[in-house]
């Protein structure tokens, strides 16, 4: 199974929410909202698709795993 995990990427002062798809099984245990993590094998793939004459387009991200990292 797979999850969606929302993840705030913060660069400059500015945030940004992403939202990547990880395996359940890639998932460090005890996950929880602010912790600080790594993100293993991250790709981004680009989607277009039409329904109903309206075409919209994208990016999803993938990730392998996710490893919680000590501050």
């Amino acid at each position: 199974p797979l999850s969606t995990v929302g993840l705030l990427i913060s660069d400059e002062g500015e945030g940004n929410l992403y939202q990547v798809t990880v395996p359940e099984t890639g998932l460090p245990a005890g996950l929880t909202p602010g912790m600080t993590v790594s993100v293993i094998g991250l790709k981004a793939r680009d989607w277009e698709n039409t329904f109903n004459g309206q075409t919209r387009h994208g990016i999803s991200f993938r990730a392998v795993a996710l490893t919680s990292v000590g501050v």
